[in-house]
């Protein structure tokens, strides 16, 4: 017989913007489980974030299937975030002829 443990908590810290972080790193939940939605392995995402703990994504990934909706409705609520950022964004500094831009400005400085 397996004898119990005590539960631990996750290693996520919601910072002063509501972005909720991975331990100590600038590493977001977001980052983490979009990884892992897409097929990463908590292997692969330590690799591609070496500031992560690969005990600390285990640990957030199983915290991610043990509270889906929650971090779901999390995750929409920050793609909505993004949304509207983008939109004021592009609403302040119009993007159409950009690429347009930079490539005369590439050609203008190979002279």
């Amino acid at each position: 017989m397996i004898p119990p443990t005590p539960t631990e908590t996750p290693p996520l810290e919601t910072d002063a913007d509501g972005v909720v972080r991975v331990g100590k790193t600038r590493v977001t939940l977001d980052t983490v489980i979009l990884a892992f939605s897409d097929g990463a392995t908590a292997e692969e995402i330590a690799q591609q974030y070496p500031s992560l703990q690969l005990a600390d994504i285990y640990s957030v990934i199983g915290y991610y299937l043990h509270h889906r909706a929650e971090v779901d409705a999390y995750l929409r609520q920050r793609a909505q975030q993004a949304e509207q950022v983008r939109n004021l964004n592009e609403a302040r500094f119009d993007p159409s002829g950009v690429r347009d831009r930079l490539l005369a400005r590439r050609a203008s400085q190979h002279r």
